[in-house]
């Protein structure tokens, strides 16, 4: 089957386990919906488009009778062998992980919408004998009014070729879950061969936060996932997370959670 664009009639049919390694696309025509993405609640309206890079990091979704979206999944590596020849892609990338929701103009909301339709109309047409590469010029245009789109709403950053390519494979680590293992920066900058304080300048350029703010917010948010699996001993979470002592992650958890490891788990599971 050729799952390299995928649509979807509702987020209740998408099946996020299948696809975890691919970018999922909801543009909200009517209706409403929320949904938690790293610690944070988000409520998305009509006009709104959201992007989950990683939807693996997205939970708790909820939405009203009356909701509808062109739902999109795009399998990474598609996206990938287009070889977009712009380095926004990662400028982008960090702040859809800082907020996925895109509040849209009507003129950009019609684009999107019109885009997004031609898509899925294109898609069917299986007996097109150039049918991959139609459909990948169609995204490509779709993925760079996307860029537009969002660059016009940031502060303007030059990004070289070389500090992309970094912060790339800085993202990748994290989505392999190397924070699992470790923590350190030094580690992380001794595996992309830079020091820490050129990792930390770089992110700090491109998504106005450190490289430290990225390790621990994707930790935390994986140190939030296990403690709703109440049956999983605190113990056992620590040893998984390679902390020295459960006294060391607890006091982790506090710092970047604002409460224990045991009040978050009696909060959320409550």
């Amino acid at each position: 089957m050729w799952d390299k664009i995928q649509f979807f009639q509702s987020l209740s049919e998408y099946p996020f386990a299948k696809y975890a390694d691919s970018v999922l696309h909801i543009l909200c025509t009517a209706g409403n919906m929320s949904f938690s993405f790293q610690d944070v609640r988000y409520n998305v309206v009509p006009g709104d488009y959201v992007i989950l890079t990683n939807p693996s990091l997205a939970s708790a979704f909820s939405q009203s009778d009356d909701f509808d979206a062109v739902i999109m999944s795009l399998s990474e590596a598609f996206i990938t062998s287009m070889a977009i020849q712009s380095n926004y892609g990662i400028i982008g990338h960090m702040a859809l992980l800082q907020n996925p929701v895109m509040k849209l103009s009507p003129h950009d909301y019609r684009i999107c919408l019109e885009d997004m339709w031609k898509l899925r109309e294109r898609l069917d047409e299986t007996r097109h004998l150039f049918r991959e590469e139609m459909l990948g010029h169609l995204l490509l245009a779709h993925i760079l009014d996307l860029y537009d789109i969002h660059a016009r709403s940031q502060a303007e950053r030059n990004v070289s070729e070389r500090n992309a390519d970094l912060l790339k494979r800085f993202v990748g680590l994290l989505y392999n879950k190397e924070y699992i293992q470790t923590r350190a920066l030094m580690r992380y900058a001794s595996r992309l061969c830079v020091t820490p304080h050129y990792l930390t300048e770089v992110c700090k350029k491109i998504s106005g936060k450190p490289a430290t703010y990225w390790i621990d917010r994707f930790t935390t948010h994986e140190i939030a996932r296990l403690l709703l699996q109440k049956e999983t001993p605190l113990k056992e979470i620590a040893d998984w997370m390679h902390f020295s002592s459960l006294s060391h992650f607890s006091r982790y958890v506090q710092k970047q959670m604002g409460m224990s490891p045991s009040e978050y788990r009696n909060r959320a599971i409550r």
